[in-house]
């Protein structure tokens, strides 16, 4: 079965609450996000566990495996980013298709033991990347190809939306 890839900007999370899965983006106060990483991260445990977790549920959906194969890169993804806002000035991230990540990874063929212990490990990178931003750095910026501009702040907010709504995807 081959996904239909997301092609929407989810920056509106920003604005306003996803209707999907409830999270407020704008809501998150920036020392919130390494806690919401990690808690997040041990809830995967579990969902890696299940004995279907590479069963994807139709043909329009990813299995929880692939989902938490995403959630690990994505975590992976923003640390790369949260550092070069850090180190440059207003840096262009690189383009990042995850559908093809996907298909080129091969996620839903990948070892959910091995997938839990990469996603914790990726999540505590990013989440003592971000408990490191001191306050006066908060503001620097950053940019995505698409023209979608960020603070250390916004994106911080904008990240912590997609693996709280993954989650809830799988629930």
């Amino acid at each position: 079965m081959t996904i239909t890839p997301d092609s929407k900007d989810w920056t509106w999370v920003l604005e306003r609450p996803c209707p999907e899965c409830g999270f407020v983006s704008a809501a998150v106060d920036f020392d919130e996000i390494p806690t919401l990483v990690r808690e997040n991260a041990a809830a995967w445990v579990p969902v890696l566990k299940r004995a279907d977790v590479a069963v994807r549920p139709d043909d329009h959906t990813w299995s929880a495996l692939e989902y938490a194969v995403h959630v690990r890169d994505v975590f992976r993804i923003f640390a790369v980013r949260l550092a070069l806002m850090r180190n440059e000035d207003d840096p262009l991230f690189a383009n990042w298709d995850q559908d093809a990540t996907a298909i080129a990874e091969r996620y839903n063929e990948q070892d959910p033991a091995t997938v839990a212990t990469e996603l914790a490990a990726a999540a505590e990178v990013v989440a003592s990347a971000f408990e490191a931003v001191p306050a006066d750095e908060r503001d620097r910026s950053g940019r995505r190809s698409d023209g979608a501009s960020f603070t250390v702040t916004t994106m911080g907010q904008y990240f912590v939306h997609d693996p709280a709504h993954h989650l809830h995807d799988v629930s």
